[in-house]
């Protein structure tokens, strides 16, 4: 195997600024870094993971830890999505990636003497619980820590989030816009501060079209949940005329109650969704739905992550997010479809 003096020899710089560039130290001139990246090509040489690790102090590992239950995190799309950002982000910075279920005691103190030992050189924590003892591991010092989310109480130092309320303004306008005046929802986990942020901006957005909210249910963020809920909300308030769910998967759930129950959809109640997953398209019928970047919050959080470790001091970062029209709530007013249906006996 070529070493690290036969890189430096072939670049014609010394051992110092050869390491330097190989462990992408700052201040090494141009030239020399790339007479040294062509000189590792050539050559094909492989850094000593130990070595490196001495040089720059640091482990050559990030990882992405999660509170969730196996079953549920590997069954949910969204997480698949945010894992597929996160890859590809790290991919750029020669980073391995560590992933870490917490959702016991045990993983739970695993992933804070990870932090408090340096075995990783930065974490990376999904949307968590409201009594989720991770909440505060970015306040305990060692490595740095970026959430994926806000988490119920305060607001950490760095995290990547979705306009949450402003998207869910965006399904309220457009039920007012459709001619929809018996609007309900169905939110997440009362202790999840994404729930709570798209429960408001929902409010808000009714409030503003002069529509009153008929009512809420809590679901799970899942299909079953959102099913549950839906229910609920039928047999309280039969002449609803508009749903919108706090995720795609229960968004999906309330289509199937809606079936199950004999209500055309969307003739007789529309439906909004919320993250614009892939199974938005393959619904029946296809879901109208707040669209968030999914892939880029996995990214933002890498990169917000790499500017941390690299002792940068990145700012919190909002996504945005646009609604995605399709058939449970098109964008033609009611009024106008009951014409046109008119239209057409005729």
């Amino acid at each position: 195997m070529p070493t690290l003096d036969e890189v430096a020899e072939r670049a014609g710089v010394s051992r110092t600024a050869a390491s330097r560039v190989i462990n992408n130290v700052p201040h090494v001139s141009r030239a020399k870094r790339e007479a040294v990246e062509r000189a590792v090509k050539e050559l094909g040489y492989v850094p000593n993971p130990t070595a490196r690790a001495l040089a720059t102090r640091r482990v050559g590992a990030v990882v992405l830890a999660a509170s969730s239950d196996e079953a549920g995190l590997f069954a949910d799309p969204f997480f698949a999505e945010v894992v597929v950002g996160v890859s590809a982000a790290l991919e750029q910075f020669d980073l391995e990636l560590i992933l870490l279920l917490a959702n016991t005691p045990r993983g739970r103190e695993r992933l804070r003497q990870m932090v408090r030992s340096r075995r990783a050189d930065g974490v990376m924590l999904m949307p968590l619980d409201g009594n989720d003892p991770l909440e505060g591991l970015g306040a305990e010092p060692g490595v740095p820590v970026v959430f994926g989310g806000l988490p119920l109480n305060g607001e950490p130092r760095w995290y990547v989030d979705a306009d949450n309320r402003g998207g869910a303004r965006l399904a309220a306008e457009h039920f007012a816009r459709t001619g929809r005046r018996r609007p309900v929802m169905i939110t997440g986990q009362v202790d999840q501060r994404v729930s709570a942020i798209r429960e408001q901006g929902f409010a808000e957005g009714l409030l503003l079209a002069g529509v009153p909210l008929l009512d809420t249910a809590s679901g799970d963020f899942q299909v079953d949940g959102g099913a549950e809920a839906m229910d609920r909300l039928l047999d309280a308030h039969p002449e609803l005329d508009a749903v919108f769910a706090a995720s795609d998967n229960m968004a999906v759930g309330a289509l199937h109650a809606l079936r199950r129950r004999g209500r055309r959809v969307p003739e007789d109640v529309a439906v909004i969704g919320f993250d614009d997953l892939a199974g938005a398209r393959v619904s029946s019928p296809p879901l109208t739905t707040v669209h968030q970047p999914v892939r880029a919050l996995g990214h933002e959080m890498a990169r917000m992550l790499v500017a941390a470790v690299e002792g940068q001091d990145p700012s919190p970062l909002i996504l945005p997010t646009r609604l995605t029209v399709r058939e449970s709530a098109p964008a033609a007013p009611a009024d106008a479809r009951e014409a046109r249906g008119t239209r057409e006996a005729r």
